[in-house]
């Protein structure tokens, strides 16, 4: 089996491809990144000798490239995490999202629509919901749930959802897409705000929390939902859409004052600054649909997995450090000139 994993430099995308490799070692993987600067190949090392394993830079929005790659590597599935991802960038700067998420998502369906492809998977958000009251706890996002986007960033995914099932109705493409809460673990980009607090924490700076840090997240293990995806595109049924939640709503200030706990720092460096412009207010996602078909659950609870991320940017501050310092934007460089 060949699967191509875009935007398998970042976050999320690294994390599936160590899963892959690790859970399916007879295939082989493709990692598509346009090495912006949420991607990181130094992430990637331990397995760049994988002889399983392939990377490639390129911009998913580049269409020559992208069928190149389809002639060369005929890949079995699609799995796209390549995405401009970050709210606040969104609201500075709109345009790249749109082109990224929406455009991207055009090229690479066309790319699969010319050449053929078992699945295509969307990794898309829970964000394209909008959100839910703080004041009623018995309310989650469905697969039901209309789309009720805030921000540019969810809007560009919303869009990218939509367009995806589009292609499954008027092309027949095989699809399926998967609506996340908020992943955190080890390789999590430092401008986040788990691992910002984790890093400002250890450096002694401020902790930048928006307004009074009341907004609740559902907190999903990246680990857990990596197993979710793999168990989609091999069993999920065609066409459809399936909400992967972690069970773990938490306050962004509770978060803060656990990590501040955890490493032993004060709640005193804890800053409260201007909240974000439409900063949604609780996101929860029931997922009683994936439970109830492919048999997924969480493994993680908060508590264990908290300690896990932290433990893991102790362990790693090379990785870290390198990017708050900007010396990983010159690994890709420093990694293929002898290559």
């Amino acid at each position: 089996m060949n699967i191509i994993v875009t935007g398998g430099a970042g976050f999320i995308g690294s994390n599936f491809v160590f899963h892959m490799l690790k859970a399916h070692p007879d295939y082989r993987i493709i990692c598509v990144d346009k090495l912006t600067y949420a991607g990181n190949l130094s992430t990637l090392k331990s397995v760049m000798d994988n002889p399983n394993f392939r990377f490639c830079k390129i911009d998913i929005c580049d269409r020559e490239a992208i069928y190149k790659l389809f002639e060369e590597e005929h890949p079995d599935m699609v799995v796209n995490f390549a995405a401009e991802s970050h709210v606040d960038r969104s609201i500075e700067n709109p345009q790249l999202f749109l082109e990224t998420n929406i455009m991207g998502t055009s090229v690479l369906m066309d790319a699969c629509r010319k050449y053929g492809i078992k699945r295509y998977h969307q990794v898309s958000t829970d964000e394209v919901y909008g959100d839910l009251p703080l004041d009623r706890p018995d309310l989650f996002f469905t697969e039901e749930t209309p789309i009720h986007t805030s921000s540019p960033y969810s809007s560009s995914k919303a869009s990218a959802d939509l367009l995806v099932l589009a292609y499954h109705r008027t092309y027949g493409l095989p699809v399926t897409i998967s609506r996340c809460s908020n992943n955190y673990g080890p390789y999590h980009f430092p401008e986040k705000l788990i691992p910002l607090m984790i890093i400002n924490a250890l450096n002694d700076k401020p902790l930048p929390v928006y307004g009074e840090g009341l907004n609740v997240r559902d907190w999903l293990y990246v680990e857990d939902h990596c197993r979710a995806i793999d168990l989609i595109i091999h069993k999920g049924r065609v066409g459809e859409v399936y909400n992967v939640g972690g069970h773990n709503e938490m306050r962004n200030i509770d978060i803060v004052k656990i990590i501040c706990e955890q490493l032993g720092k004060p709640e005193s460096l804890i800053t409260h600054v201007a909240d974000r412009k439409g900063h949604d207010r609780r996101y929860a996602i029931d997922p009683t649909k994936i439970h109830d078909e492919l048999g997924w659950e969480p493994e993680t609870m908060f508590a264990d997995g908290i300690k896990k991320t932290i433990q893991w940017y102790l362990d790693n501050k090379d990785w870290w450090e390198d990017i708050v310092s900007g010396e990983y934007q010159n690994y890709y460089k420093k990694m293929y000139e002898n290559r």
